[in-house]
């Protein structure tokens, strides 16, 4: 990977057609007529939304993009001519999204740093909301949009797209009923080498924080959604290339370790300096499974030994992110929680923070493990 490389390119790698398995998600019966499914604006048109959300929408039975919001009014007329968007706002004019009837969803696709108050602007407007994650830079911003949602009956989620995408989902699987036997290690790794010192992610403003908010998030997740537990403590390492200018605001690597009350250790890092890594391998005392790559786009590959032997599962490829959508959709027209809420998000700030206290005092923090 070269020292352009940006995280999306990071987790998009080239993906063969592969024999589903495994169950799809249980939403309801799909309706193929537009007015059965729900309005999105998307707010937010960089990479992410253009490379991966938008081209979602085309395998979408709940949900369909009916506006756009972006400061690139050029870029955004032609996305939305291109996808079919009724609507394109700006950020000046974003508070109008209340009285436009067909936004019934918004999805915050911007900088970290500017979650909470999008986030808290649709919500006040009205319309539930899906948030990239990290949630945002703070526990405070966090427990800030989950009031907003609380307040204006409007249900939030957080993007962890991972937890529905069907690798991710039969590990969850595998590991939570035995099939590997007690889980004693996760050995997760997520991370590539970032170039242009002038963007967002190195602006801790705009991003939090640098590799553990926006890459190592996955290696956190992992651990927690795998053992489906909290961890209770954490130690944690960090380093920063000296007068790297990339690096004058944000960290380049840390590395932390996760005690969980089962007794599993989990041994994860993030890096903007690595060639590139995106594994998770979780260790039984009858087997293991071994995931690499393990949370991108495209081409997920799972191996497992355990109690039925050798395996390797294979799914059908589709879009993450149109799966991720069309379940919170059927959250919504269902009137139920969805699995990654506000609550979720928090959690992992909340451990971050920590991650961050312990890299930087070099001692043990103990965790609540509140659910």
């Amino acid at each position: 990977m070269s020292e352009r490389m940006t995280r999306r390119d990071a987790l998009m790698r080239t993906a063969a057609v592969l024999t589903p398995s495994l169950a799809p998600l249980s939403f309801a019966q799909a309706q193929d007529d537009a007015s059965k499914k729900l309005g999105w604006a998307i707010v937010g048109i960089g990479g992410l939304s253009m490379g991966q959300i938008l081209p979602g929408f085309a395998e979408c039975t709940k949900s369909r993009v009916t506006a756009l919001v972006s400061g690139s009014p050029a870029k955004a007329k032609e996305q939305a001519e291109k996808y079919g968007a009724k609507r394109v706002y700006h950020y000046d004019n974003y508070d109008n999204i209340k009285s436009d009837p067909d936004i019934d969803v918004v999805y915050i696709v911007l900088p970290n740093g500017m979650h909470a108050e999008y986030t808290i602007r649709a919500l006040n407007a009205g319309k539930h909301v899906l948030c990239e994650k990290p949630m945002a830079n703070t526990p405070e911003e966090c427990e800030a949009m989950i009031r907003a949602a609380r307040r204006n009956n409007r249900k939030l989620m957080i993007a962890y797209r991972c937890q529905y995408e069907p690798y991710n989902r039969a590990a969850i699987e595998i590991c939570r009923t035995g099939q590997i036997g007690k889980l004693k290690t996760i050995v997760s790794d997520h991370g590539f080498r970032i170039g242009d010192p002038s963007q967002w992610r190195l602006n801790k403003k705009l991003a939090g924080g640098g590799s553990l908010m926006d890459i190592g998030i996955y290696s956190l997740q992992a651990a927690r959604y795998l053992t489906g537990e909290e961890p209770t403590e954490v130690e944690a390492l960090s380093y920063s290339t000296p007068n790297d200018p990339r690096f004058k605001e944000v960290e380049e690597t840390i590395h932390f370790m996760l005690r969980f009350p089962s007794g599993t250790l989990a041994n994860l890092t993030s890096s903007y300096g690595y060639s590139g890594a995106n594994r998770i391998r979780v260790i039984g005392d009858l087997g293991f499974v071994d995931m690499e790559p393990a949370t991108s786009y495209g081409g997920i590959r799972l191996r497992m030994a355990g109690k039925n032997g050798y395996e390797e599962k294979k799914f059908a490829e589709k879009n993450q992110f149109g799966i991720e959508m069309d379940y919170f959709s059927d959250c919504i027209l269902n009137k139920k929680e969805p699995k990654t809420a506000g609550e979720e998000g928090l959690r992992d700030v909340k451990i971050m923070m920590a991650i961050y206290e312990a890299a930087r005092t070099g001692g043990r923090v103990k965790l609540t493990g509140e659910k």
